[in-house]
């Protein structure tokens, strides 16, 4: 009897340290066999998603033990990268960076919509939210939000906005029709151009993430109006916010977050969650991330499946208050 209680004594042990070896193992192996690990972005790069994503994909290689490359697929509102990851193996090697202009307006705001968000994707983490201001061009004579409205609701025809994302698009709606206001819209595939084109003139208000725009304003190149973040920005901390201008209307927030193709594993999910989780509350994650004007934050995939469910709702439901479509 002693003898055996000795002897599953040292198995036990052998067992332990085995297992405790094992993990680091594990965590080298990264996932999909440790190949390098793909993540899919539908803007340019330079632009707050780009900057963003590549930021977070240095620590999640650093977290996963693994190579991590950022793959830019511009253009059609995220559609073009979303059916990229669509159409790639569900084995951990290829994920979306979709904001909500891919997963939540391109389904909700077209009526033969390219994709089913919820069936042809698996929600990995969120990655957070990003900050919008809306940024007119220099040379419009007006110093503040309610100036701005009545310069553009005097003439309407003369005056053009440009979005690089839907999100950007319905947030201008939402702001002009609280003048009763429509304009003609320009459609950029990421911020720095049309950034460009704000600064001379050619058109003349955008709804701007602060990856590009902060340094635009302080140059002179662009004046910010209002914040659409629920408190003010560091990186503009003069710009006031929506609910201090008393417009309640302006609900759109730009989030961002992780998905897989549909038939990705359990298992994998989970491991790519926990390490973007892990990445996500790096310091030196989360400071770089602050200073791009990012709001930072990971979820685990059932949250982030629920959180995804209640945006889509919210959004859908703002587009049927104002009656938008986007085909």
């Amino acid at each position: 009897m002693e003898h055996s209680s000795g002897r599953r004594r040292a198995l036990q042990a052998i067992a332990a340290v085995a297992g405790a070896g094992a993990w680091p193992a594990l965590r080298a192996q990264g996932v999909a066999g440790g190949k390098p690990l793909r993540i899919v972005v539908g803007f340019a790069p330079g632009g707050a998603a780009d900057v963003m994503t590549r930021i977070i994909a240095k620590g999640l290689g650093e977290e996963l033990k693994q190579q991590v490359i950022v793959d830019n697929k511009p253009g059609a509102d995220g559609i073009i990268s979303a059916q990229e990851v669509m159409k790639s193996p569900p084995d951990g090697s290829t994920i979306l960076m979709g904001t909500n202009t891919a997963m939540v307006a391109v389904p909700a705001l077209r009526s033969n919509p390219p994709y089913d968000p919820f069936k042809a994707f698996v929600p990995i983490s969120t990655a957070g939210e990003f900050s919008m201001f809306l940024a007119v061009a220099p040379q419009l004579p007006v110093k503040n939000l309610a100036e701005f409205l009545d310069l553009v609701a005097a003439d309407p025809g003369k005056y053009t906005s440009a979005s690089s994302n839907s999100a950007s698009e319905l947030a201008m709606l939402q702001l002009l029709s609280t003048r009763g206001v429509k304009v003609v819209n320009a459609r950029y595939k990421g911020d720095a151009p049309a950034l460009t084109d704000l600064a001379s003139g050619q058109i003349h208000m955008i709804f701007s993430t602060g990856t590009l725009l902060p340094n635009f304003v302080k140059e002179g190149r662009a004046k910010a109006l209002v914040t659409l973040l629920p408190k003010r920005s560091p990186l503009l901390p003069e710009v006031p916010t929506a609910a201090e201008l008393g417009i309640g209307k302006l609900t759109i927030t730009p989030w961002a977050g992780f998905f897989g193709p549909a038939g990705l594993p359990a298992d994998t999910t989970e491991k790519l969650s926990a390490g973007l989780r892990a990445a996500l509350a790096r310091a030196d994650v989360r400071d770089q991330l602050v200073a791009q004007g990012f709001a930072s934050y990971g979820m685990a995939p059932a949250e982030f499946t629920a959180f995804f469910h209640r945006q889509y709702d919210a959004f859908t439901a703002t587009v049927r208050e104002n009656n938008v479509r986007f085909d």
